[in-house]
């Protein structure tokens, strides 16, 4: 994690965040139950539910046993997903009625979070390139009930089609240093190979979301890393051959800017409109958001 040093507006709190628990988070999933309903279901069996001051259906949540091993949870009345996580489709903004595409979906928490964001109207393509992740992303859209998804299976940079869909969320693989909270050894960072093979598929993901987009739709780039090669270099690659314009983003909560450059790498002042997320910024992961438009 060295190389970030520079880059990281305080890194003794960076590190120290890193060595905490990560708090539990969950999504209400209003699809199924009226958030007040289920929060006085779980606090009921002794759970400690606080709002998210920015997503009034959202709540960290503390309890003598995982949240996730209630019933609550097998009924699909809720999602447990990280707080950084939910930004993504934030981002998107999808609205009812609309085509939108999740090309790297599995496990489904952002595709499950689209189809709640539209009420259920409209259609949700969820995709994964992994037969195994499917198993995961299809028990997940049957246990949520979202029945407006549709789940495929296809390597994202070869999906079928041109210009098919409104919105299309590029949620990448990606080295993960951004979850490093959970799962300790990834607090080396990520080898420089790791990183240079994953930008070069990541880059192909984002040129064919951009061809399946319609003229004028909006795609949203995210990663759980930090690597810049793998963030503002993939988004730098698809401006720098006019694919896409960026759009500026200010999630409502603290966070860095994009990078105009790292090292040796020139990425320009474009990049200034993403948004990158440290696990000190407000008690979360690490990660990425970047909000294109294709080009009318």
């Amino acid at each position: 994690m060295d190389r970030y040093r520079e880059i990281i507006d305080d890194w003794e709190a960076f590190w120290a965040a890193l060595e905490r628990p990560l708090p539990t988070v969950i999504r209400m999933n209003t699809l199924r139950l009226d958030p007040d309903a289920l929060r006085k279901r779980l606090e009921s069996k002794g759970f400690d539910l606080r709002p998210l001051p920015w997503e009034a259906t959202c709540f960290q949540v503390h309890g003598a046993i995982p949240v996730g091993n209630t019933l609550e949870h097998w009924l699909g009345y809720f999602y447990v997903q990280e707080a950084t996580q939910l930004f993504p489709v934030k981002a998107l903004n999808p609205q009812p009625g609309e085509r939108i595409l999740d090309l790297c979906a599995a496990p489904g928490g952002k595709a499950t979070q689209i189809a709640q964001v539209i009420g259920d109207e409209g259609l949700v393509v969820a995709n994964d390139a992994s037969p195994k992740r499917i198993q995961a992303l299809l028990a997940n859209v049957y246990r949520l009930g979202t029945r407006c998804v549709v789940v495929t299976e296809c390597p994202g940079e070869a999906f079928p089609g041109e210009a098919r869909f409104d919105r299309v969320l590029v949620d990448a693989p990606c080295s993960a240093e951004g979850v490093a909270r959970r799962y300790p050894h990834l607090r080396k960072g990520a080898a420089l190979g790791t990183i240079q093979r994953l930008a070069a598929l990541q880059k192909r993901l984002l040129v064919r979301a951009l061809e399946l987009v319609r003229p004028g739709g909006t795609v949203v780039y995210s990663t759980c890393t930090l690597a810049p090669e793998e963030n503002e270099g993939v988004v730098a690659y698809v401006l720098e051959r006019g694919l896409a314009e960026l759009v500026p983003y200010e999630p409502p909560v603290p966070h860095a800017r994009g990078l105009t450059r790292f090292g040796a790498l020139e990425f320009g002042p474009e990049l200034k409109k993403t948004v990158r997320f440290y696990p000190h910024h407000f008690d979360s992961e690490g990660g990425f958001v970047a909000v294109l438009r294709r080009p009318a």
